[in-house]
């Protein structure tokens, strides 16, 4: 799934800070491979170079995980 400028996204990487995070992506960029990279924007910060498999769409506000 790609996602757009805007898009509220959670980041997973055990690696980052900011692992299980939501936040918003600022920027997409396109590698010379093809693929789409992406900085977000987080509460506290901000991590660059966020490949597509690292991420997952945030639900909605206003919805519920029963």
């Amino acid at each position: 799934m790609a996602f757009e400028k805007g898009d509220r996204v959670v980041f997973h990487d055990k690696h980052s800070d900011y692992d299980g995070e939501t936040g918003e992506v600022t920027q997409v960029s396109e590698t010379m491979f093809g693929d789409n990279t992406y900085i977000v924007d987080f509460e506290e910060g901000q991590e660059a170079g966020i490949a597509e498999e690292s991420l997952e769409a945030a639900a909605e506000d206003g919805e519920d995980d029963e």
